[in-house]
């Protein structure tokens, strides 16, 4: 989707960071939904993404895993992706796929927790 006039401007990547790139329209919704609900929380599992969405990718964070199961990967650009989940809130989820060689975070869910883990 690109920018329109009006739209938050991005910040660029620099060194060793991750490009943080929307992967569906639902994906843009709930993370400005998540804006609204969870500023703070959001802008921490953002600076996950952009620092350390990975393995061997920086330190550990107790709210962020690879999804398990038939939920640990996905697909994306015809390529099939590690799928990661960040918590942002006790009730709300970041789900994203890593793309390693593009060096890229691609968000695919940003919402309340997914009923696809219950």
């Amino acid at each position: 989707m690109s920018p329109k006039k009006g739209d938050p401007v991005a910040p660029p990547t620099i060194a060793e960071e991750w490009h943080i790139r929307y992967c569906t329209n639902e994906a843009i919704k709930g993370w400005h939904d998540l804006e609204t609900r969870a500023g703070g929380n959001l802008r921490k599992a953002w600076e996950v993404m952009r620092d350390s969405p990975g393995p061997g990718s920086g330190k550990p964070c107790s709210r962020h895993s690879q999804l398990k199961g038939c939920l640990a990967s996905g697909t994306h650009g015809g390529r099939e992706l590690p799928r990661w989940q960040i918590e942002v809130t006790g009730g709300d989820r970041i789900w994203y796929l890593l793309d390693v060689d593009g060096h890229t975070v691609w968000v695919q869910y940003a919402g309340g927790h997914p009923k696809a883990t219950d």
